[in-house]
């Protein structure tokens, strides 16, 4: 399976406890199959304090999520939308929305 989703590309939840919620793309797992969002799927870390003048305590992050629940938003016309692949005639690979028929990158 080929990954269509890439690093800072935006992106909208379309299942599970955050649906409807769009982000940026900050990291991509392609072998986990994971992404993490900007601003989704928060979490609460605890960290203590290890060295002399060091700051413990609470630490919120992002964790990653399921790449299935995450579709791509078209940069031409806003909307979550498949992607396909498809190879331009000097040879590139390169992905587009298949609701406008855009290339995306």
């Amino acid at each position: 399976m080929r990954i269509k989703i890439k690093k800072n590309d935006t992106v909208k939840i379309i299942s599970g406890n955050y649906r409807g919620k769009t982000g940026k793309v900050k990291m991509v797992d392609p072998k986990g199959k994971k992404v993490i969002v900007e601003g989704v799927a928060i979490t609460t870390r605890h960290k203590r304090a290890t060295k002399m003048g060091e700051v413990g305590g609470r630490i919120q992050q992002e964790s990653a999520i399921d790449i299935s629940k995450v579709m791509l938003v078209c940069p031409r016309c806003g909307e979550a939308a498949r992607v396909g692949i498809t190879i331009l005639d000097n040879g590139d690979r390169v992905r587009y929305c298949k609701k406008c028929k855009e290339i995306i990158d």
